[in-house]
């Protein structure tokens, strides 16, 4: 494997971080060699130096996104640390169901509007769609939508494809519920169309401005912030908290907290998770 120079480290972070907003200091030069490698050879550059410049004069982009996917996919799975899941199903959702109904007016469907800040290639989305329908029932009774959103083209094709391989489907999810919500394809496991339905996927930046999406009654956004600087940090969590409905929660990552970091918010106990409301 090629090894990366310090200067070399450098130069690719700030570039980085100018792509996606994702900082890795002069540290991370291990993470570079490791994420980066197969890029080197793919375009037969000999040196982290030349595939900087490569990328810097691919008029096409290509290389450039092909860098966000290599820095930013990171691990998932279905049911990833259960305890959000189990927030969502036996706390959150009910709460808001109730709560919807004392105060509609009228006796259309309730609506509800789920956002996966970073989705990764799909699993949290459609973990959050099986906990819906298992909560709620026929969901065809609501106005549900789930929105994935990642920095990654590739993570978001992948995620709207909806199609696992059986290694992916193994990793979090119980026999009952891979057999209940997937249908067997060539590839794998494809998520049933009743879930698929609920979810839509785009392509979004979350350094950039995003009050085009309006506002949600639940906001996941885990283990994302943990590669930004601690300004962007709280410039982030306060555009999540104008996208927020002010009743509703944001659930980050289980080492993440935002004491101190962003006063709006009020931390929330329930069993063993922490979520975060605004304050009133």
């Amino acid at each position: 494997m090629i090894k990366i120079l310090p200067e070399e480290a450098r130069t690719l972070s700030l570039y980085i971080y100018s792509l996606c907003g994702v900082h890795l200091d002069e540290t991370k030069g291990y993470l570079l060699e490791n994420r980066l490698a197969p890029l080197l050879q793919e375009n037969s550059c000999g040196s982290f130096s030349e595939f900087y410049l490569k990328a810097r004069s691919d008029s096409t982009k290509t290389i450039p996104r092909k860098i966000v996917d290599a820095v930013t996919t990171g691990e998932t799975s279905f049911f990833r640390d259960s305890a959000p899941f189990d927030l969502l199903q036996f706390k959150l959702l009910p709460e808001l169901i109730d709560r919807r109904r004392k105060n509609s007016s009228s006796r259309g469907p309730i609506s509800l509007r789920i956002w996966s800040a970073a989705c990764s290639s799909g699993q949290e989305v459609y973990t959050t769609a099986i906990v819906l329908q298992e909560t709620l029932g026929n969901l065809l009774n609501y106005n549900i939508q789930l929105l994935g959103t990642d920095i990654s083209d590739q993570a978001v094709a992948r995620a709207s494809y909806g199609v696992f391989s059986r290694m992916e489907v193994e990793r979090g999810l119980a026999a009952e519920k891979l057999q209940r919500n997937f249908v067997p394809v060539e590839k794998g496991w494809k998520i049933r169309d009743e879930l698929r339905g609920i979810a839509s996927f785009k392509k979004l930046n979350l350094m950039e401005d995003f009050s085009s999406l309006g506002r949600f009654d639940i906001i996941f956004c885990r283990n994302v912030a943990i590669y930004f600087t601690e300004a962007d940090k709280v410039k982030l969590f306060s555009k999540l908290g104008n996208a927020l409905d002010p009743d509703g929660a944001l659930i980050i990552g289980s080492t993440e907290s935002l004491t101190g970091l962003c006063p709006q918010f009020e931390p929330m106990r329930y069993q063993r998770s922490v979520y975060y409301r605004l304050r009133k």
